[in-house]
């Protein structure tokens, strides 16, 4: 198992590697120390990967702490500050235009003007490749000629360098053409180029000027471009242009409460923002984990987030599956198994193993996309990948029938056991239905391990009792309740709508839901990663009490499917009132606060925003409102909405089942209807 190289926020175990210093010197993130992570819960970023944009709401680039323009892991432009008449415009407003742009709004007085009103709007449309449009426009009532000057510099420091708070000394510019140039000690390069070109360069100081004249009304246009290069000997990147194309729908909500829409246009939005190339095979395409500390190769987030958003689409999960099934183990006693590193498990437990997360997750992945509608071709690609999986999980359950993690000897965790127990039913169906040998086996395993669970697991108290977070082989227990029981009610699905039996049985399934939905738990904005009760609670902590947004959207799924609709709408509406005050781009996580009148949820300083579990969480529990449970081999789809109707009427169109257009509407009276579907899919029950 190896250390991720750049590290998650809260994750200890991952810290990312040091940056040898640069000759003059290596200035600090302002309130940053090494090994810590700089705040961005206030930054605006702009995200099409590779490339990303990290602006403070301000708008100018002054190069403090990760402000500045990436591509590929690496800061193209760290210092962009713009002065017009000799001053700085007073920032009025900065705003999100879209997934990848981002909108900064200013104004300022010209000197000799008499009154409070500014008369020159300047505003600045930034894309995260470093595209830039400056424009002037004037409501003085006579021509006026501004001097404008833009004051440029990088560092091209990597990514993980800056994390740590280690960037590079900035580097001295050269007058390059229309612009400035910057090259890097190892060869790199990177350029600006204005257009129109600009009046002076001055190369030492990194300025460029123009002298602009105004008539009252008109406006004054700048465009700025950054052009990056290579390294000498550097192999070229994997594949042209932006991943995606139509890999992901226009998928649309409309109804009674209108930040359903908001909310789902925003998280496609940005999961088409997070989809990134495999360098080695460029037509497969894969989402990272999350902008900006997360932009590595294809992790167990990724698989998850494509799972959650299947509604969208396999294409998707296909591909993502390709990408990991590539790296799978293929011999030794690890044989079959995906790697992946160590994470953060909270407080009280040892660091899990998202490799173990991944291998688990493969062919329920696989599993369920075919019940979307996956093609022919991509499961007959796939399957002996899950195969493999399958068989790294029947050989590492022990004597006990559990799975350890993350190695042998322990300790053996609830949320590893309800991903092994799901891996196993959800993987004998589709062995089942592919004619393949060794579903008997794994349902024989996921039965053992189901009695094995309730006797080692469940904690009998006056209360009604509640399920272990992990055990010892010595037979200790870790009674800590947190957000991680959501996966127990996760329990996948099967042919004809059906879900697959789960770990608990009726009365733990029923108390599970009502320990989800107490205060300590549901803090009103979403599900705690750990009780506000339970020692080492931590609001900000990533598994220590923070609200984790795919966790919540695994809860309200979870419920809902189970018959808990109150504890399920109570989690989605705490969900979607978060998502409004985030502008509806949803972080990764932010704090476990107790929400009381008048508050907001709290962001976390270091969280990834956008992240791709929370994107494709949202799209998942959006989902759960019309409750769409598919066969596409059968074809047949069933649609069970919560009755109650949490958020009022709503219909969902561009959504795609069986490979084809897919629209469900949901009444106010809970009842749904099909709008649209493939030809010869019938509404099953």
């Amino acid at each position: 198992m190896v250390l991720s190289p750049v590290p998650a926020p809260g994750h200890p175990t991952e810290q990312p590697p040091g940056q040898p210093a640069a000759a003059g010197g290596v200035p600090v993130a302002r309130g940053t120390r090494p090994g810590e992570l700089p705040p961005i819960h206030d930054a605006l970023l702009c995200v099409a990967l590779p490339a990303f944009a990290v602006s403070p709401e301000h708008g100018q680039l002054t190069g403090d702490g990760p402000e500045g323009v990436y591509a590929s892991g690496r800061r193209l432009l760290s210092r962009s500050v713009l002065r017009v008449a000799g001053r700085e415009p007073v920032p009025l407003q900065g705003r999100l235009a879209g997934a990848d742009r981002a909108v900064f709004v200013g104004a300022l007085r010209i000197p000799g003007d008499i009154g409070p009103d500014p008369g020159v709007t300047v505003e600045r449309s930034r894309s995260a490749d470093g595209t830039e449009r400056i424009t002037l426009r004037s409501a003085v009532p006579r021509p006026v000629r501004l001097p404008v000057e833009l004051a440029l510099g990088t560092d091209l420091a990597e990514l993980g360098a800056i994390a740590s708070g280690r960037p590079r000394a900035e580097l001295r510019a050269s007058v390059h053409g229309t612009g400035l140039r910057w090259t890097a000690p190892d060869g790199r390069s990177v350029a600006v180029t204005a257009d129109p070109a600009p009046t002076d360069s001055l190369a030492a100081a990194g300025v460029l000027r123009w002298e602009t004249d105004l008539t009252p009304g008109a406006t004054v246009t700048l465009h700025l471009r950054v052009h990056a290069d290579r390294a000498p000997g550097a192999a070229p990147p994997g594949g042209g242009g932006r991943p995606g194309g139509q890999l992901l729908p226009d998928a649309q909500a409309e109804g009674d409460d209108r930040r359903v829409g908001a909310l789902l246009h925003a998280s496609v939005a940005d999961l088409r923002a997070l989809l990134q190339r495999d360098p080695a095979h460029p037509a497969d395409v894969h989402l990272a984990a999350g902008v900006p500390w997360r932009c590595g190769p294809v992790t167990a987030e990724a698989l998850w987030a494509a799972r959650m958003a299947l509604p969208l689409g396999t294409r998707l999960a296909a591909a993502t599956l390709r990408v990991l099934g590539r790296a799978q183990v293929t011999g030794g006693a690890d044989a079959g198994r995906l790697p992946g590193p160590l994470r953060d498990a909270g407080p009280h437990l040892p660091p899990r193993c998202t490799g173990v997360e991944a291998t688990l997750a493969f062919p329920v992945v696989l599993a369920e996309a075919r019940r979307w509608g996956l093609p022919a071709g991509d499961l007959d690609e796939l399957l002996p990948v899950a195969e493999r999986c399958l068989g790294w999980l029947r050989r590492g359950l022990d004597t006990d029938r559990l799975l350890p993690d993350p190695a042998p000897g322990g300790p053996w965790r609830a949320e590893t056991q309800a991903h092994a127990h799901r891996a196993a039913l959800l993987g004998a169906d589709l062995l089942d239905t592919c004619g393949r040998p060794g579903a008997a086996e794994l349902r024989e395993a996921a039965g053992a391990l189901r009695e094995r669970f309730r006797s080692a697991f469940w904690l009998d108290d006056p209360s009604g009792g509640r399920p272990a977070a992990a055990r010892a082989p010595e037979g200790r227990s870790w009674p800590q309740l947190g957000g991680w029981a959501a996966h127990l009610l996760d329990t996948g699905l099967l042919g004809g709508g059906r879900y697959a039996q789960g770990l608990l049985d009726r009365t733990e399934t029923e108390q599970v839901a009502r320990l989800l939905g107490t205060p300590a738990l549901d803090s009103g904005w979403g599900l705690r990663g750990l009780g506000a009760k339970e020692p080492g609670h931590n609001p900000f902590g990533h598994r220590a009490g923070a609200v984790r947004v795919h966790e919540t959207a695994v809860a309200v799924s979870g419920l809902a499917a189970a018959g808990y609709e109150k504890e399920a709408a109570a989690l989605l509406r705490g969900l979607l009132d978060a998502a409004e005050h985030f502008g509806h781009r949803l972080p990764e996580m932010y704090a476990g606060e107790q929400r009381t009148t008048g508050t907001r949820p709290v962001p976390h300083p270091a969280a990834c925003r956008p992240a791709a579990v929370a994107a494709a969480g949202a799209v998942h529990a959006l989902a759960t409102l019309a409750g769409i449970r598919p066969d596409a081999p059968g074809r047949s789809v069933a649609v069970q909405p919560m009755p109650s109707a949490p958020l009022g009427a709503v219909r969902l169109s561009g959504l795609v089942v069986a490979g084809e257009p897919f629209a469900v509407r949901v009444s106010r009276l809970g009842l749904g209807m099909v709008e649209e579907a493939a030809e010869g899919l019938q509404l099953g029950v």
